[in-house]
């Protein structure tokens, strides 16, 4: 039996794993999935980085050991996968006791044949990337990865000779030109890394314990990228007693990543591969983005897209499809509530629901679920058929190709052309002449036979929903294998059964006004969870004398007028009556009350504060507001109190 692996990266633990996180985890099911059906003996490989400073850090914060914070973010990573219908075959954790015996002969024997070094280094480090860089390397003096902070270091470490492997490199590249993809990224490498010089790669660290310690030299711990991109071979047994699935599976078909840590995994992972004598994999392929709105999804810019809350709203199945549907995988793609709407409601509901609908009633209401054995043909029924069979081999080089956005579109001209045929065949009008009975069965059965054969190559892609497409239209094991949709006419005709829509059509836009409530109250829990510290540690902010408190001016104002800002969905405009003389005010409220909410009211603004420009119109004030548990804000209100009153 042909074998076939293929890997995600390791993810790093986050209590905070978002649509983006997940995409690469999605395509890499995909594949696995088809080359499953495709007859493939497959390994399918996820799982955590669970070492570095950013985890002590993390874990510090919390008032847990590392291995306790990385065992619970474990555990919500896991129900994440399993929620989003994920089939790994292997969940590796780099704390796994195999990996870090494996990691530390991997490292010995590079040292062994001189391939590392000890020295010392001194460079600027990011935390969050892990990641060393030089000055040169910089941008704008931050992260090139992350764009964060980073801090000068000097310590004593171990270096892996990289810079050895730059003609080795280039020559990989040019000889094996599928190698890394798509091809832009070769490119990228090249001008970018290589060709302005390799330097030796840092792999040890002194200053943090977390971590693989280095055997020979206890002092030192491993550093994060032998460490872990080796889980690749030390999941499969590299470098213990049993190594029979190394020898089964690598090299790997396929390294399925983001674009941001290709560098990693097409000029490192290749050179300790060469430096060990190992083959390299044979594919690493780098797709885009995810971005939310033309911006990359991101905890700290509150723009994260909660998978949780889109799959218990419109299911798994939807997110899979606008996943691999809306997006050119290689690309960077676009998340917006609107097209993930748009997209549930065309393709989804009108287009494969309708068809399923359509063709399942007319099954049972003409045949009661049982269609004769007839097999009269007619008029466009060919067609049906040519289409069906070139939309198979479309789908399967496609894939093949991991191009999932391609195999959509054309699995979706299958699911056209049979919504056309029932247009062009009309049934509900040959079912009121009963000389036409042997036609109706054989359009009917056709479109059950169309349906059979959507719903096996929609398996990869949507398999809960493919499963639910086979229930209706009563198809046995046999009957829903890959190979089996190379004939056309294997369905039986019976066990038809009409259950729920598969897809109901929303209306788009309370949908967008309710999605977008949903997914601003996820990321502003997700925010309050990540901020909250133990009482003992929270900031205190610096105590003040009674002279600094009485520079504020605080009066209360009468809300004359409120307005929205016309493109500032955050801000309001109010006219204020402060007494004396009215005043504008602007105040970032707009998503909490609307302007009839708070005409009228009496509130209580600072009023002797500089004043300031939003959007275009001069703020003279402040209104005094307060955060809720909910993550809202409640404006302080003064109703009772006369305006101009002052405050002190």
């Amino acid at each position: 039996m042909k074998t076939f692996y293929i890997t995600t990266p390791i993810y790093y633990p986050s209590s905070n794993l978002h649509i983006g996180n997940s995409y690469t985890t999605v395509a890499a099911d995909a594949v696995a999935r088809y080359k499953r059906m495709r007859g493939y003996d497959v390994m399918f490989l996820t799982g955590l980085d669970e070492h570095g400073q950013k985890i002590a850090q993390t874990a510090e914060k919390e008032g847990v050991t590392p291995q306790e914070h990385v065992d619970r973010i474990c555990k919500s990573t896991k129900e994440l996968w399993k929620l989003l219908n994920i089939s790994y075959d292997k969940f590796i954790r780099t704390t796994d006791d195999y990996h870090v015996k494996s990691v530390q002969k991997i490292f010995k024997e590079l040292y062994d044949k001189g391939e590392i070094y000890k020295s010392e280094y001194k460079g600027m480090y990011c935390t969050p990337c892990e990641a060393f860089w030089t000055k040169t390397q910089l941008v704008d003096g931050k992260c090139p990865d992350c764009g964060r902070e980073v801090t000068e270091m000097s310590e004593e470490a171990y270096f892996f000779r990289l810079s050895k492997y730059a003609d080795r490199l280039l020559e990989l590249y040019k000889s094996n030109p599928d190698f890394l993809q798509p091809a832009s990224r070769v490119n990228e490498m090249i001008n970018n890394f290589i060709k302005p010089g390799l330097e030796d790669l840092c792999v040890s660290r002194t200053s943090v314990k977390w971590g693989i310690p280095v055997d020979f030299d206890p002092e030192h711990v491993i550093y994060v990228w032998i460490d872990a991109l080796s889980n690749y071979i030390t999941a499969l047994g590299y470098g213990s007693d049993d190594d029979s699935l190394y020898k089964k599976y690598w090299p790997a078909d396929v390294h399925l990543m983001a674009k941001d840590i290709v560098r990693f995994h097409s000029i490192i992972w290749p050179a300790i591969l060469m430096a060990l004598g190992e083959p390299l994999p044979k594919k690493i392929f780098a797709h885009g983005w995810l971005m939310f709105d033309g911006d990359k999804m991101s905890k700290s810019k509150g723009n994260v897209v909660d998978p949780v809350v889109l799959s218990e709203r419109y299911s798994v199945d939807a997110i899979r499809y606008y996943l691999l549907k809306e997006i050119p995988f290689g690309a960077d793609g676009s998340f917006t509530n609107r097209a993930f709407i748009n997209r549930i409601n065309s393709d989804l509901a009108n287009d494969l629901g309708n068809l399923v609908s359509r063709s399942v009633s007319m099954a049972v209401k003409y045949f009661g679920g049982s269609i004769p054995q007839t097999r009269e043909g007619g008029e466009y029924d060919d067609d049906l058929m040519s289409t069906a069979a070139q939309v198979k081999t479309e789908v399967e080089k496609y894939l093949d190709e991991l191009q999932f956005a391609k195999a959509l579109t054309s699995l979706w001209r299958l699911v056209s052309r049979a919504n056309k045929y029932i247009d062009e065949t009309s049934p509900w009008v040959l079912g009121k002449d009963e000389s036409k009975k042997d036609r109706l069965a054989c359009v009917i059965y056709n479109l059950c036979e169309t349906l059979r054969i959507i719903s096996v190559l929609l398996t990869p892609f949507m398999p809960q929903t493919a499963e639910s497409i086979q229930k209706q239209i009563g198809v046995s094991e046999n009957e829903v294998t890959w190979d089996s949709t190379q004939s056309f006419g294997v369905h039986k005709g019976s066990g038809i059964s009409k259950a729920e829509n598969l897809f109901p059509r929303l209306d788009t836009q309370k949908e967008l006004e309710e999605l977008q409530a949903l997914l601003e109250k996820s990321n502003k829990q997700s925010a309050k969870a990540a901020d909250e510290k133990p009482a003992d540690e929270k900031e205190e902010k610096p105590q003040i004398d009674i002279d600094d408190f009485l520079k504020s001016e605080l009066t209360v104002c009468r809300v004359t007028d409120c307005q929205k800002i016309e493109k500032a969905d955050k801000l309001l405009k109010f006219t204020l009556f402060d007494g004396v003389s009215e005043r504008t005010v602007v105040s970032g409220i707009a998503k909490y009350y609307s302007p009839d909410e708070l005409k009228g009211h009496n509130v209580i603004v600072v009023t002797n504060l500089k004043p300031a420009k939003l959007r275009g119109v001069e703020s003279n004030g402040m209104i005094l507001s307060a955060d809720t548990p909910d993550g809202g804000i409640k404006v302080v209100f003064a109703d009772g109190i006369p305006a101009g009153s002052k405050l002190r």
